[in-house]
């Protein structure tokens, strides 16, 4: 008998499970799965709170619902008919000078066509004419592996990218642009450069693409993502799951690979994956020979904060989901979700729920991270009121603060990885590392990453 051990219960090491417990059932293998977390509940960073009609997420609040990895998933748990969908409206960038919208034929803020580039009340008409140089250059030496702020600077100008392109793109994918990679954010931009001769020109030539089923593009469920965790987690009775139970330290001892717990108990296993933060797994593995390339990862900071208010949702200014704060203005948030008008099952009577969010990347993030949860709700109203205008007092707050947790992939991030693994698997040829840490940010990476790794370790496993 073989004993797989998967260290950490989110979202990547529930579905290295599930697909562990299937390719156990259907292929009848003789194999011992167990899960330990570290905290007394399993989600990692997807985790549900209630307060009175409201349904808040404090991490990730929505799955992206083309991803390959994600609707399989949804079906083979059985929550086909609990999916909610997001609503669509207008999407905004604040700024000193109060709300614009982000022109609705664009894709993170790089236009589609003339006419999209044209209709932004965020570009200069001198900024405008200096995007146009796109249709006539060409690309001579970017690829995948290169910045994709860069890359868009060359070819749309840099005020395109500062003042409609950065701000999008930044609060996604919580890194400045020149430190981020095409292949880590949007390689098929550099695709379409060269397949098209223009970025506009692909992005306007793959428009059904990015615009279809546009009140589709996300999903959530009925009561929250803890359904999806909560399903899992029902599910997994092939595996024995250990909560509350922290992981100290991780070696070989003759083929077997040893986990010395916390608790001072210990588990053996023949394969280990690893699905905790990078600087978790760092610390647990405590392998000089790893430092160098563990130290070239990255992790960002993020508070986020609900309020909730007594007042109708309609009450809300204008039509649409929430806004992007561009560089220099008077609000301290990077962003600001209107929860209860993208996801409906958020606020039962439709009642106001946002959601700011404030980033390490933010110049006054030190001092944010020094305030309590009372200090930090009166900074989230302070912004309200400057952009929404609305002096009603919410009715309840949920802060949540991610501590240097969130992902950042700079350029070295690949490099890194790849490093990783071929150390490790000369030092622990029978651990893996998996996760938003390595593998893709977003949950269907996670999924994915999950399912990749019970598949080939099913495999090394019958090759025997």
């Amino acid at each position: 008998m073989k004993k797989v051990a998967v260290i950490g219960g989110g979202i990547t090491g529930l579905s290295a499970m599930h697909y562990f417990q299937q390719l156990k059932r259907e292929k009848n293998l003789d194999i011992e799965l167990v899960l330990i977390e570290k905290n007394i509940e399993l989600g990692g960073k997807i985790r549900t709170v209630r307060d009175a009609e409201f349904i808040m997420e404090t991490g990730a609040d929505s799955i992206v619902a083309r991803h390959g990895s994600v609707w399989p998933l949804v079906e083979e748990l059985g929550l086909e008919d609990r999916v909610v969908y997001n609503g669509t409206g207008i999407s905004y960038l604040y700024t000193d000078s109060g709300l614009h919208p982000i022109p609705a034929d664009t894709v993170f803020g790089i236009p589609m066509d003339e006419e999209a580039l044209f209709s932004s009340t965020l570009i200069s008409e001198q900024g405008k004419q200096e995007a146009l140089k796109d249709f006539e250059t060409k690309n001579e030496h970017f690829t995948r592996d290169s910045s994709i702020g860069e890359f868009l600077e060359s070819f749309l100008g840099k005020e395109l990218v500062e003042k409609q392109i950065a701000p999008v793109l930044s609060g996604v994918y919580s890194g400045k642009l020149h430190d981020l990679t095409l292949a880590s954010t949007l390689p098929y931009l550099v695709d379409y450069k060269n397949e098209y001769g223009s970025i506009i020109k692909g992005l306007g030539a793959n428009r059904t693409k990015f615009q279809g089923a546009a009140n589709k593009k996300f999903l959530s469920f009925d009561d929250g993502m803890a359904v999806l965790i909560d399903r899992l987690e029902e599910t997994l009775t092939d595996a024995a799951i250990m909560k509350g139970e922290g992981v100290a330290s991780v070696r070989k001892n003759d083929g077997i690979v040893t986990l010395e717990l916390e608790s001072g108990d210990a588990v053996e296993a023949d394969y280990v994956i690893l699905t905790t933060p990078h600087h978790s797994a760092q610390q647990v593995l405590n392998l000089p020979e790893l430092e160098p390339e563990f130290n070239e990862l990255h992790n960002s900071s993020l508070i986020s904060i609900y309020l909730g208010f007594d007042i109708p949702d309609a009450e809300l200014p204008a039509n649409g989901t929430g806004f992007i704060v561009s560089d220099n203005t008077d609000l301290r948030c990077n962003a600001c979700t209107w929860t209860s008008r993208k996801w409906q099952h958020t606020s039962k009577d439709s009642r106001l729920l946002v959601r700011l969010f404030y980033k390490s990347s933010n110049p006054g993030f030190d001092e944010l991270r020094g305030m309590t949860d009372q200090q930090l709700a009166a900074v989230a109203m302070e912004d309200i009121r400057k952009s929404l205008k609305l002096a009603a007092e919410p009715k309840s707050v949920e802060v949540t603060g991610w501590n240097g947790n969130m992902p950042n992939y700079n350029m070295h991030h690949k490099a890194a990885v790849e490093g990783l693994e071929r150390k490790l698997a000369e030092q622990l040829p029978n651990v893996r590392l998996a996760g938003a840490s390595y593998y893709g940010v977003g949950i269907g990476a996670c999924i994915q990453n999950g399912k990749d790794l019970a598949e080939a370790l099913i495999a090394e496993m019958e090759r025997e």
